[in-house]
């Protein structure tokens, strides 16, 4: 399906739910909506897709309360805005959606975090994307480093980059739009991905010309992964069948960011099976490789406390290896990051380090 194939089905969609609306009101009805329940406790394993995705609980909003009706009132303003920008060939970020409510009346938001939301709500109920919707986020982009080429849309055209050859020593800047009909991929000598959570390891792997070394295409998250970048992991692995690795800090939310990537996040779990890549292995750093390793440590805060206790009632870290991983990060107090590996010397993460880890891992 192409890209205006995907954003017609999502006018339609959303037109449905605005006549679904303006039906029960005809009708002398209360307006009502049913969504799926966005919580850890209504996401199962699918099976088909191998990733983790909502269940059947439901939650249902209604106009019966003064908040019900705004929220209902916000609903036809967001459908309405978006099927306009596709009709005209626009597209808005979130922030500027949030900005565009204030010309709402009573339906304009109070917040960002309400207004994004409603979108994450209206994806549910559409089965559509966000990119659909013609909506951008407004974080960063995350960058790709290796010997692979992308063939991308510019305003001239169709260009193809090697993200080796043809870019600064930062990478290509992943879009926030990744799709066959306008992103095409050659994967070249890519062997496999690494994914990596922080700026200062992807700067030292590049210097330490690990990628050249070991036909590794480098993939820097910063910190919890765009959707883009999480589509594009996920289509190098299924059409290329490239081995796809994740290389964090050692902590909670690193282990966070890592579940984002292989098995979904609980926030996008409408959309897991285009953007998890249930294959992706993860690397490090564990709680192993800080008493193997003899790393330098933080003590852990009470907030890493209680998120690695959170994560041992998680459905997605329930497997034998995350759950021995977690208690041990427990017992021991403490978290590393992966810099702490340079306390060995500047070379040691892509002379010993990696190697041996993906060895063991049978990536090399």
């Amino acid at each position: 399906m192409t890209t205006s194939d995907r954003q017609q089905e999502a006018m339609e969609s959303l037109t449905h739910i605005i006549e679904k609306i303006y039906d029960q009101m005809d009708q002398g009805q209360i307006p009502s909506m049913e969504l799926p329940m966005r919580s850890k406790r209504n996401i199962e394993f699918d099976p088909q897709h191998n990733v983790w995705k909502y269940g059947d609980l439901k939650t249902s909003r209604s106009a019966k309360t003064v908040n019900g009706a705004v929220s209902m009132l916000r609903t036809v303003y967001t459908a309405d805005f978006i099927n306009e920008m596709i009709r005209e060939n626009k597209s808005s970020t979130l922030r500027e959606m949030y900005y565009i409510s204030e010309g709402w009346n009573n339906a304009k938001f109070h917040s960002q975090d309400e207004s994004n939301l409603l979108a994450e709500d209206l994806e549910t109920v559409t089965h559509c994307m966000r990119e659909d919707f013609r909506l951008r986020p407004e974080e960063g982009s995350s960058h790709v480093y290796g010997d692979i080429n992308f063939t991308t849309m510019t305003k001239k055209g169709m260009k193809t980059i090697n993200c080796m050859d043809d870019v600064a020593e930062t990478g290509f800047s992943v879009p926030y739009k990744v799709e066959q009909d306008t992103f095409q991929i050659d994967p070249g000598n890519t062997k496999f991905v690494m994914a990596i959570e922080t700026g200062g390891m992807y700067a030292r792997l590049i210097e330490n010309g690990f990628p050249e070394r070991y036909g590794c295409t480098l993939i820097h998250l910063s910190g919890q992964p765009t959707r883009s970048t999480r589509r594009l992991i996920k289509r190098l692995n299924e059409e290329f069948g490239i081995p796809v690795t994740v290389f964090t800090d050692g902590d909670p939310w690193s282990f966070r960011i890592y579940a984002s990537v292989a098995y979904g996040a609980i926030k996008t779990a409408h959309i897991s099976e285009y953007l998890a890549t249930p294959t992706a292995q993860f690397i490090g750093i564990t709680a192993s490789d800080i008493l193997n390793y003899d790393l330098p440590t933080d003590k852990l805060n009470d907030k890493d406390v209680g998120a690695l206790n959170a994560e041992l009632s998680d459905p997605r870290f329930a497997d034998e290896f995350w759950v021995n991983e977690i208690q041990a990060m427990l017992g021991m107090n403490k978290k590393a990051e992966q810099q702490a590996l340079a306390r060995y010397g500047l070379d040691y993460v892509t002379d010993h380090y990696l190697p041996e880890k993906l060895t063991d891992m049978g990536v090399l």
